[in-house]
């Protein structure tokens, strides 16, 4: 953990590791039956990571909003060794961290205030 980030998860009840299958595409018959995309992405490790790695993302995401809405305070992070911690937990290279999320209950006197947000049109551009 970068040094900032340990404090913080030593003190977190619950630590989350989001993490992305590399074969993912093995389950793809049970839970996309429509259509056989398997072999899309078994024979292209470039396309199957990046999509492994986007679709770890938005559930990522999902959790976090679903956590939220349980009252919980979430600390999404990207400040750790990935490496490290795949070789601890994941070291068959089956899967790979995306992100760790601390989960609880946070101190309100221990918060930044809120940063500045961007306005729709320095952040989106419509085609």
């Amino acid at each position: 953990m970068s040094p900032a980030n340990i404090d913080k998860t030593i003190a977190a009840p619950v630590t989350v590791i989001v993490a992305w299958d590399t074969k993912f595409y093995d389950k793809l018959p049970k839970l996309f039956p429509h259509f056989d995309m398997r072999p899309i992405f078994a024979g292209n490790p470039a396309l199957s990571d990046e999509t492994a790695l986007r679709n770890s993302s938005l559930e990522g995401g999902y959790l976090i909003m679903a956590a939220r809405a349980l009252g919980l305070d979430c600390g999404p992070m990207s400040g750790f060794d990935q490496s490290k911690l795949n070789a601890e937990f994941f070291p068959d290279g089956k899967w790979k961290a995306n992100f760790l999320c601390n989960l609880g209950y946070g101190d309100p006197t221990k918060l930044f205030p809120r940063n500045p947000r961007l306005d729709f049109e320095e952040a989106c551009v419509i085609l």
